[in-house]
């Protein structure tokens, strides 16, 4: 019985991992389509204002793209997820580390076809500027794929 449910469970796994790459070890899909240089790009907002510290990084990393504030203006639009956990008084205490841990997750939109274009998930353990570090981290990466083209 113990060797059906193992090879039911192996399938299962096989079967997720080949329908979500990110579970098969590709963290980053790369682009399915050429991003533009001076591509009009709108950014949803995205939990705890993370949104504005894309915007920042963006224009910090100078990313070859025009951010509007207008969803109509715009050929993409960027979601995400991000989530911030600032260091406890244990971990600040038995490790010596004050620095948060962010994790942050956006997506590339193509508005008209609705196709993901481009992806790219951030884990950062010991962040040292919080949000900041991993919304830099998109940018960059961003920045990277619109230029290898």
């Amino acid at each position: 019985m113990s060797y059906k449910s193992g090879a039911v469970s192996m399938l299962v796994l096989l079967i997720v991992a080949a329908v979500c790459p990110a579970w098969a070890g590709e963290k980053n899909a790369p682009p399915s389509q050429k991003i533009p240089k001076g591509a009009k790009v709108f950014i949803a907002p995205i939990a705890n204002g993370y949104d504005t510290f894309l915007k920042d990084a963006m224009a910090t990393k100078k990313v070859p793209v025009e951010v509007v504030t207008n969803r109509d203006q715009a050929d993409y639009e960027i979601t995400g997820t991000a989530e911030s956990q600032k260091a406890g008084a244990a971990k600040i205490i038995i490790m010596g580390n004050w620095h948060s841990r962010e994790e942050a997750s956006v997506t590339l939109s193509n508005i008209k076809s609705g196709e993901v274009v481009w992806a790219y998930s951030v884990h950062e353990e010991g962040s040292t500027h919080g949000k900041r570090s991993s919304a830099e981290a998109c940018a960059k990466h961003l920045k990277e794929a619109i230029e290898k083209e």
